[in-house]
C-alpha cells in the first residue's frame, strides 16, 4: 500500500409539505464554475486528504473504472454501495491540481446529499468563502447573514441575483442545499476520494490503459501494470478518453473555432486591464473579480497541440492580443493555467458491449458554468445502480440501454447550451448585435430566472412512464413528520418508497423487494406515495391511495422480486 496525497421541463410543484408546514425557499447562492468562476484558492494551500491505494491492478473485478476524477469516483462508490467488486485505475500518479470548475450545481449537491455527504460539502463551502474573502462581484448582492449570492453568467453576461425570482418552486424545492454548492472540483475530488476509501474501493494510480478486448463475457484490459480481466469496463478518463478510442466508439461533433485560457497570475501592471468581460476585434477577456484572475478567448486560433502544457507566455500573449495592451504577467500561481476551446462532441454510443463511457469521455463542450463536471456526476449516478443490478443478475442488460436513452438528451442539451454562448461571445458584428438582444432579455426578471434555473439544473426531467408531475424529476426537499428528510433514509444507495397511506398499502406492495427498497412511513401529506430510484429520480408518484402502476414500476427498475 502507498499513500497518495439543464433540460427544460415544467416547474416543480410545491410538494412534500406537511399540512400546516411553512413553504421552503428564499434567496439562494448561485455559484460560478468552469470558465467564468474560479476562486483564488492560493491563500491557503490546498492539500488532498490522504487516500491509501493498492500498488497493483487486481484481476477478476466485476467492474474496472478508468479515471479517478469526480465521475470515476462517484461511479465506483455507487457500485461499491451496491455490493459490486470494483477498482479504479488512473494514469496520473498524483491528483491533478490544475484549474477546474469552481462550484457544483444543484443536481450534484443533491447527489452528495443522498449519500450522506452534505455536511462535508457544507464545510468545504465555508472554507472556500473564508479563503475567497470579500471582493466585489458583478451582480453584487448578499443573502441575509452575509453569504454572497452567485448566479453565474451566460456568455460573459453576468446574471443579476436581484432579478431572480427565488420564490420559484424550482428553487424552493432544493433550499436544503444552499450551503453546499460552492465546492471546487479539487475539494470535491478529495471529498469523494475519502468516500471511496471508506467503502474499501482500491484506487491504483500511475497505471495507463494500452489495449482492450471485449470477449463477450468479460473485458481483457491491457495496462502498463499487466493485463486485467474484468466483467465490465467504464471509461471515465476524460475528453481524450483512451477507453473510447480503443473501443472504437465514434465521437462526432463540431470542431473548435477558438482557443481560450484561464489563469491566476501575478500581473505587474493590472491597471492596463478593464474589469469584467471586455470584447475587442480580436476576442474577449475577463479580468477579476479577484486580483490576478484572467480569462481569454480568441476566435480563429486553434493550437497545434491542445495537450501541450500551458506556459506563462501562452497566457500573456493571448491576453495582450485580446486586450490590445502590453500588460505583463510575471508568474502563474495556484493551479497554474488551463487551455480551453469550444470543441463540442458526443460519443456515438455510451455503451458498446461491456464497455461504458461517462463524463467527458462521453461528451465534451466549452466549460462555461462548470456544466461538464455536473453532467458527468449525473452520468455516474445514473449508471452506477443500473450496472450493479446487471452484475448482480437482478436485471437484464436491457436496463443499461436506459443509461444512454436517459443521459444522451441531457448531454446534447448541454452541448447546445454552451454552443449558444459561443454564438453570443464572438466579436463580429452579427454576434455583437445578438449579444445586445440577449443582454436585454437577461436583464429582466423572467430572463434571469430562466437562465439561472438552467445553469443550476433544477428543471431537469427524464422522460419516464407516468403522468404525475413529479415523475422523472429529481427528488425535491422532502420533509417528514418526524423532522427527518426522505433523502436521509437513502444513504445506502437503494430505492426509497414514501408511504403516506393510512394502512401501509404501498409498503405491502413493495415488501417482496425488501433489501432493495427502503420503505419510509409518514403521516398524511401530499404526495401520498413516491418511489425514488437510487439516482434520486422519481419513478412513480401518487396523490391518493391508489397504487396503480407501482408494481409495474418496481419490476421495471428494481427487477423481479426475490422468490
Amino acid at each position: 500500500m502507498r499513500a497518495i496525497l439543464g433540460a427544460r421541463s415544467a416547474p416543480t410543484p410545491e410538494v412534500f409539505r406537511r399540512p400546516g408546514a411553512p413553504p421552503v425557499g428564499g434567496p439562494r447562492d448561485g455559484s460560478p464554475g468552469g470558465v467564468g468562476g474560479v476562486f483564488d484558492l492560493t491563500r491557503t494551500p490546498f492539500v488532498h486528504r490522504t487516500v491509501f491505494v493498492t500498488t497493483r491492478v487486481t484481476q477478476d473485478r466485476d467492474v474496472t473504472v478508468v479515471g479517478a476524477g469526480p465521475v470515476g469516483l462517484v461511479l465506483a462508490a455507487e457500485l461499491a454501495l451496491a455490493g459490486v467488486s470494483v477498482q479504479v485505475i488512473e494514469r496520473l500518479a498524483e491528483p491533478d491540481e490544475g484549474m477546474k470548475a469552481a462550484s457544483i450545481n444543484v443536481t450534484t449537491a443533491a447527489a452528495l446529499d443522498r449519500r450522506g455527504l452534505l455536511a462535508a460539502a457544507e464545510q468545504v463551502q465555508r472554507e472556500v468563502l473564508e479563503r475567497a474573502g470579500s471582493f466585489p462581484r458583478p451582480g453584487g448582492g448578499r443573502k441575509p447573514g452575509g453569504v454572497p449570492r452567485f448566479t453565474g453568467h451566460f456568455a460573459g453576461l453576468v446574471l443579476d441575483p436581484g432579478l431572480v425570482d427565488w420564490s420559484d418552486p424550482d428553487f424552493a424545492g432544493h433550499a436544503a442545499l444552499d450551503g453546499a454548492r460552492m465546492v471546487p472540483q479539487r475539494e470535491l475530488e478529495a471529498l469523494l476520494a475519502a468516500h471511496v476509501e471508506r467503502l474499501g474501493v482500491p484506487v491504483i494510480r500511475g497505471v495507463e490503459v494500452t489495449a482492450l478486448e471485449d470477449t463477450g463475457d468479460a473485458v481483457l484490459v491491457g495496462t502498463t501494470d499487466g493485463t486485467v480481466r474484468t466483467g465490465w469496463l467504464a471509461g471515465c478518463d476524460g475528453g481524450r478518453s483512451t477507453v473510447r478510442r480503443l473501443a472504437g466508439i465514434g465521437f462526432p461533433g463540431t470542431d473548435p473555432e477558438l482557443t481560450g485560457y484561464v489563469a491566476l497570475a501575478d500581473i505587474a501592471d493590472p491597471g492596463k486591464l478593464a474589469d469584467g468581460w471586455t470584447w475587442s476585434a480580436h476576442g474577449v477577456y475577463r479580468y477579476g473579480p479577484q486580483p490576478g484572475r484572467v480569462i481569454t478567448a480568441e476566435f480563429g486560433r486553434v493550437p497545434d497541440d491542445r495537450s501541450a502544457p500551458v506556459t506563462l507566455e501562452d497566457v500573456q500573449e493571448s491576453l495582450r492580443r485580446v486586450s490590445g495592451t502590453d500588460v505583463t504577467l510575471t508568474a502563474l500561481r495556484g493551479g497554474g493555467a488551463a487551455r480551453w476551446s469550444d470543441n463540442a462532441r458526443q460519443a456515438s454510443d455510451y455503451r458498446l458491449g461491456r464497455v461504458l463511457l461517462a463524463g467527458d469521455a462521453a461528451h465534451v463542450h466549452p466549460p462555461f458554468g462548470g456544466q461538464g463536471l455536473n453532467l458527468g456526476v449525473g452520468d455516474a449516478m445514473n449508471l452506477g445502480w443500473k450496472l450493479a443490478a446487471v452484475v448482480a443478475g437482478r436485471s437484464g442488460e436491457e436496463l443499461l440501454d436506459t443509461y444512454d436513452a436517459e443521459r444522451r438528451p441531457l448531454g446534447a442539451w448541454v452541448l447546445d447550451w454552451t454552443r449558444a454562448q459561443i454564438g453570443v461571445l464572438r466579436g463580429d458584428a452579427q454576434s455583437t448585435a445578438l449579444r445586445t438582444v440577449v443582454a436585454d432579455l437577461l436583464a429582466t426578471g423572467e430572463g434571469a430566472t430562466y437562465a439561472v434555473k438552467q445553469i443550476w439544473g433544477v428543471t431537469q426531467r427524464l422522460a419516464l412512464p407516468g403522468d404525475h408531475p413529479l415523475t422523472g424529476r429529481y427528488l425535491p426537499d422532502a420533509r417528514l413528520n418526524d423532522g427527518s428528510r426522505l433523502v436521509d433514509h437513502g444513504h445506502d444507495g437503494g430505492f426509497l418508497l414514501l408511504d403516506r397511506t393510512p394502512d401501509g398499502a404501498f409498503a405491502r406492495i413493495a415488501a417482496p423487494w425488501a433489501g432493495r427498497v427502503t420503505t419510509v412511513a409518514d403521516g398524511p401529506g401530499t404526495p401520498t406515495g413516491v418511489l425514488v430510484r437510487p439516482d434520486g429520480v422519481i419513478a412513480w408518484a401518487a396523490d391518493d391511495t391508489s397504487a396503480d402502476g407501482l408494481d409495474a414500476t418496481l419490476r421495471r427498475w428494481a427487477g423481479e422480486p426475490a422468490s
